[in-house]
C-alpha cells in the first residue's frame, strides 16, 4: 500500500459492501483491460475511495512500454492541470491567514500586470477573477493558429523550458484581453498569474509556498514542481495509430481550435517558471489524499467554509467548463446540471483533469473520490477511457 494513502482505511468491509466492491472491481478491470487491449492508453493508475475507504486500486499497463517497465501504484506523473486545484488551495490558505484577499487587484501584488482591452481600457483584474477563470485571459490552444497568444508565444506551462515567470507575464500583458473581466468565462493562463501572486503574498517562491501550506502538512511527499524520483516517472505518450506514440523532445497534438505542444523535459529545467496551471509532478495516492482531505472538510489545509467556497459554482453552467452542464468554482469544475451533462454523477460533483492524460472527481453526495492518471494524452483526459471508467463506477449502463 503506497504510504500516500496509508491514512485511508483498506480493511475488508462487512457484507453487503464486499459484494458491491467486487462488482465494482470487475467493472473497472474490464474498462481498463479494454482500453489497454485496444491500445488507447499505455498505462494507468486508478484509485477509488468511498466513505474514506479505498475500495479500488490498480496499476495496469506500462510506465515505459519500450523499456518493458510496468506501471506501479506509486508511479509519478506530470500532472498538468491537476496542478490547478492544489495551487488554488494554497491561495485560499493565504486568504484564511489574511495574507491575501479574493478582491485584491492583481496589481497590488504584480504592479506591472496591466493587460488592456482591445479599446485600450485597463480594467481591474482581481484574485477572484484569476481563480474563477473570468479574468479575460485565454490559452493558446483555445484560439486559432496564428492568434495573438500564438504570435506572442504565450506558454501553457507545458513547453518552452527555461522561460522565466517575468517573461511569461510580460507576454501575457502584451496581448489584449478577450473580454471585460468578470463578464464571461474562459479557461486560461490565469492560474499561472495566480501562482505569481501567491509567491508575492506568501513571501517565497510558489513551490515553497505550496509545500508549506499544502503538500507538507498532508504528507504529499511525491508531489512538487520538480521530480522527486526520476526512476518512478512515467514516460509520456500521445494518441496514435495503431498505438500511442512515445513523446519525444517535443510533441504537438491537435486541439479543437489549434494545437498544444508538450515538452516533457521542461520539468527538468530549473529555469522554467513554476506553472501554477500545470507544472507539478505527483502520484495518484497523493492526489487522492489531497482530494479526500478537501471532501472531509479541508483540515489541516483549509477550513470547511473555505472548501465550500472552493467547490461552489461561482460561474453557472453557461461556462461549460467540462462541457454542457458544468460551471466553475474557485479552481475546479462544478457539475450543475447532470442531465445536460449526460452524467451519472451528482449535482455538486467537482472535477478536473490534466492534458498529459488524467482525470479526477469528487462526488460529495455519494462520498466518492476518484483519481485516474494515465501516461497517454489525450485519451486519458478527453477520450472514451475517463467516461467509461466514470460510468463503470456508478454502474451506469448495466
Amino acid at each position: 500500500m503506497p504510504s500516500a494513502i496509508a491514512n485511508l482505511s483498506v480493511d475488508s468491509p462487512p457484507n453487503p459492501s464486499v459484494a458491491e466492491d467486487h462488482a465494482l472491481s470487475v467493472r473497472l478491470d474490464e474498462v481498463i483491460h479494454r482500453a489497454l487491449t485496444e491500445k488507447r492508453i499505455v498505462g494507468t493508475v486508478v484509485l477509488v475511495a468511498r466513505d474514506g475507504r479505498v475500495v479500488y486500486q490498480r496499476a495496469a499497463g506500462s510506465a515505459d512500454r519500450e523499456a518493458g517497465r510496468p506501471m506501479r501504484e506509486n508511479e509519478l506523473f506530470r500532472l498538468a492541470s491537476i496542478t490547478k486545484v492544489i495551487v488554488s488551495a494554497a491561495a485560499l490558505a493565504l486568504v484564511e491567514q489574511h495574507q491575501l484577499q479574493l478582491e485584491d487587484p492583481v496589481t497590488r501584488w504584480l504592479p506591472d500586470f496591466r493587460p488592456k482591452l482591445e479599446d485600450g481600457r485597463e480594467p481591474v483584474i482581481t484574485v477572484r477573477h484569476l481563480m474563477t477563470h473570468t479574468a479575460g485571459l485565454t490559452y493558446r490552444f483555445r484560439e486559432p493558429a496564428h492568434g495573438p497568444y500564438h504570435r506572442a508565444r504565450i506558454s501553457e506551462g507545458l513547453d518552452q523550458p527555461g522561460l522565466s515567470m517575468e517573461e511569461h507575464l510580460r507576454r501575457i500583458v502584451s496581448v489584449p484581453l478577450s473580454y471585460v473581466p468578470g463578464t464571461s468565462w474562459g479557461y486560461s493562463v490565469a492560474t499561472d498569474v495566480l501562482g505569481a501572486v501567491i509567491a508575492r503574498a506568501g513571501g517565497a517562491s510558489l513551490p515553497e509556498v505550496v509545500e508549506r501550506l499544502v503538500t507538507r502538512p498532508l504528507g504529499m511527499s511525491d508531489t512538487a514542481f520538480s521530480v522527486k524520483d526520476v526512476a518512478r516517472l512515467a514516460t509520456p505518450y500521445a494518441d496514435g495509430h495503431p498505438e500511442p506514440v512515445r513523446m519525444g523532445e517535443s510533441h504537438t497534438l491537435a486541439t479543437r481550435a489549434s494545437t498544444v505542444t508538450f515538452v516533457p523535459g521542461r520539468v527538468f529545467d530549473p529555469r522554467s517558471f513554476p506553472s501554477g496551471g500545470g507544472g507539478m509532478v505527483g502520484s495518484a495516492g497523493d492526489i487522492l489524499k489531497f482530494l479526500e482531505t478537501l471532501r472531509m472538510g479541508g483540515a489541516p489545509v483549509l477550513g470547511a467554509s473555505t472548501v465550500e467556497q472552493l467547490t461552489t459554482a461561482h460561474v453557472g453552467p453557461e461556462a461549460e467548463s467540462w462541457g454542457p452542464g458544468w460551471g466553475f468554482g474557485l479552481g475546479v469544475g462544478i457539475l450543475v446540471d447532470p442531465a445536460k451533462a449526460g452524467s451519472p454523477q451528482s449535482a455538486g460533483t467537482w472535477q478536473w483533469g490534466g492534458s498529459y492524460g488524467h482525470t479526477w472527481f469528487v462526488d460529495p453526495k455519494h462520498r466518492l473520490t476518484v483519481v485516474a492518471l494515465t501516461n497517454t494524452a489525450s485519451e486519458g483526459v478527453f477520450g472514451a477511457f475517463p467516461v467509461t471508467l466514470r460510468d463503470a463506477i456508478y454502474g451506469a449502463g448495466r
